[in-house]
């Protein structure tokens, strides 16, 4: 940890969480709990809660969930250590002096170095925009119709056509040669010698999520080559899990993003009033782009270049955001190139009709699918049915296939039920499916054991956390080494030593976790979400039937690793397997 869990437990106790996320969230208070919409997903009725007893939230809408530290991380996409920073300077407590280890020390000082030389450089760049070397460069971007203020807020600014420019700067401010190659800002060749990455060029600073310069974009003023250049690979650039215009559009609050291809693209959404526009850094969308706006949105629009090009970069992007959990639509930009073209031509208000007449993403790509087939004949119709039933055929789920099997048989005037057999027939054929029942593997019969059992583990303790009374019939059987992963058990172990103390404090435990993936993890533990149980009778059953599971797993893993000379072990598994098939016999009582 970066800091002891008192400072840490000092910080969240004096940042009440109702009022940290009344700063975010219109809250209203009914019966012990307040309620709002939640940020993290759209939605019209109220579904976000927020506990003053229990300092945690939870949206039972999308699930998301945790304490105060919780909830700056997933709004403002912070770091633990961020999250705690900033509340820590809220509420007035001074932090210590974080202990690193000498490596962690090293890599976060070169982290903060190349953050203050991509400033320095980023500034640099506009002063030379705004000065008398970049007028021309200036005029190329007023000329695009870009406005001073917009240029201020993206920090546009110019590469003069020294190629030793920057680097004289950086090295007069103190930097090495070798840091400011580290921060991709100079090249090295026998040739040249040291020269600027980016020269004689409209630079566009990249930003993260945070407001931080990671990288540069830049166009070449003239017909040098590339056209356009980015920053190289660092430790703090990775173009495929950064977004260009992420920083703005990660605030527009809008239960969507629109994916454009170019930087130009994104600015003038943004000065037309489209402020949740991003765009990818000179790569194709990877699944890295996908798991970062999944953070902020579960819809995009693509509005990529209406060419051959733009057009195959949809089709590519369609499935890796439906893997990711986002659903895609198209928007075409006909008759013009690009966003920035179409928005010149004819204005925002054409833009948000074209929002609204947008295609779904796999509607789309049967549109595109179609041109490859005479559609006048048969031959050519047939063909292309089969081929659209292969692709519908690849829905996993029957009522998700089924709604898109009654779209395509109305948009392309084919009887349902046709279509229907069409494509249980094509997903036979191509292996996807079989006539009869086959079994599964063992490989897919363990994974699905193993995520059952995650889930029972989960669903006992978000039952201890929620119920005292369920605690102490749990714990005569389940003990912290009956979870069996190390995350599991850890936040066991912390919930036990809490009802020995008689303070339980689901917050507080958090507190103990400061990874960020480890911390919304835990987060997700104590708010797992449970079928309703209406009667007594029901929950009795329920908690049974739990508890067996995850002791008879935690014996059978522990058979596993038993080593065949270790009889005091051998005995206090036989001891358990005997309690199990006790409790097998008895009936549970909730009070």
């Amino acid at each position: 940890m970066y800091y002891s869990e008192d400072i840490v437990e000092e910080v969240r106790m004096k940042n009440d969480i109702v009022d940290v996320i009344s700063g975010y969230v219109k809250l209203q208070k009914k019966g012990s709990s307040y309620f709002g919409l939640c940020p993290f997903h759209s939605e019209k009725s109220p579904s976000f809660s927020v506990s003053r007893d229990k300092q945690m939230y939870y949206c039972f809408g999308c699930g998301a969930g945790g304490n105060v530290f919780t909830f700056i991380m997933e709004y403002e996409n912070y770091s633990f250590v961020e999250a705690l920073k900033m509340l820590a300077e809220r509420a007035g407590v001074e932090l210590p002096e974080m202990e690193y280890s000498k490596e962690a020390k090293e890599k976060a000082n070169l982290k903060n170095t190349l953050l203050e030389m991509n400033k320095l450089a980023a500034r640099y760049f506009y002063s030379q925009l705004k000065g008398k070397n970049g007028e021309h460069a200036y005029r190329y971007l007023t000329d695009r119709g870009l406005t001073d203020t917009t240029i201020t807020q993206f920090g546009l600014g110019y590469s003069n056509k020294y190629s030793d420019d920057l680097y004289k700067f950086l090295r007069e401010k103190g930097y090495s040669d070798d840091l400011i190659r580290q921060a991709g800002l100079i090249n090295t060749d026998e040739k040249h010698g040291i020269y600027d990455k980016f020269w004689n060029r409209v630079m566009f600073p990249i930003m993260d999520a945070n407001n931080r310069v990671i990288g540069f974009g830049g166009r070449v003023m003239g017909d040098g080559k590339p056209k356009y250049l980015n920053s190289p690979e660092t430790l703090i650039f990775d173009k495929s899990r950064n977004l260009y215009g992420l920083h703005r559009a990660r605030t527009s609050r809008k239960p969507y993003f629109l994916i454009c291809e170019g930087y130009m693209d994104v600015i003038s959404l943004h000065q037309a009033g489209f402020t949740n526009a991003v765009a990818s850094l000179g790569t194709a969308l990877t699944a890295g782009h996908a798991s970062l706006i999944k953070r902020y949105v579960s819809e995009v629009y693509l509005t990529y270049d209406s060419d051959e090009a733009g057009t195959k970069a949809a089709l590519r992007a369609v499935p890796i955001l439906k893997e990711a959990g986002i659903s895609a639509k198209v928007i075409r930009m006909d008759p013009y190139k690009d966003p920035d073209e179409f928005i010149k031509n004819l204005g925002a208000e054409a833009f948000e009709q074209r929002i609204g007449k947008a295609r779904n993403g796999f509607m789309f790509s049967l549109e595109i699918l179609e041109r490859q087939y005479d559609m006048h004949t048969p031959e050519g119709k047939t063909e292309f049915y089969y081929e659209a039933a292969k692709r519908l055929a690849q829905f996993e789920e029957e009522i998700e296939r089924n709604n898109y099997i009654d779209a395509v048989a109305e948009a392309y005037h084919i009887g349902y039920d046709s279509l229907r057999k069409l494509v249980a027939k094509a997903a036979v054929q191509s292996g996807m499916a079989s006539p009869v029942a086959r079994p599964r593997t063992t490989h897919a019969k363990e994974q699905q054991k193993e995520d059952g059992m995650l889930q029972s583990q989960k669903i006992l303790l978000t039952w201890m956390i929620e119920d005292e009374s369920l605690f102490g019939m749990i714990r005569k059987y389940i003990m912290p080494e009956d979870f069996t992963t190390e995350l599991y058990r850890t936040v066991a172990l912390l919930l036990y030593e809490q009802y020995e103390k008689g303070e339980v404090n689901p917050a507080k435990i958090m507190n103990h976790f400061t990874d960020e993936e480890e911390h919304r993890e835990v987060a997700a533990l104590f708010h797992t979400k449970i079928r309703e149980l209406t009667t007594k009778s029901e929950q009795e059953k329920a908690l049974k039937e739990t508890i067996i599971r995850v002791k008879e797993n935690s014996i059978e893993t522990a058979t596993r690793n038993l080593e065949p000379t270790d009889i005091v072990g051998l005995q206090r598994l036989m001891e358990s397997k005997r309690a199990v098939q006790d409790l097998q016999k008895l009936h549970i009582s909730i009070n």
